[in-house]
């Protein structure tokens, strides 16, 4: 075995990088790296941050092997207030 054989290289993305391949707010992914959800971003530098792809790649096909459950509707029945003004009252407004 050679000697470059033994260094595996392991490839990194950046942000623009990642939106491409995780359509998902900057925010969500913050919020999900949080809670341990999502793949930790490092620092190569201080003005640098990346992930590393693999990682991302594997959380993308762990996702696509058991998919997230959609929220439920809400009851609009339930809610107190309309939240839309009635044609007659928005003309009464003005």
């Amino acid at each position: 075995m050679s000697h470059s054989d033994q260094l595996t290289l392991r490839k990194s993305i950046r942000r623009h990088q990642l939106r491409e391949m995780v359509p998902l707010a900057d925010s969500t992914i913050y919020e999900m790296e949080q809670r341990g959800e999502f793949p930790r971003r490092f620092a190569l530098s201080p003005r640098c941050i990346v992930w590393d792809l693999a990682e991302v790649q594997a959380w993308l096909e762990s996702r696509r092997a058991a998919p997230v459950k959609r929220a439920k509707h809400p009851d609009v029945r339930q809610r107190k207030t309309r939240p839309v003004k009635a044609p007659d009252q928005a003309q009464a407004a003005s």
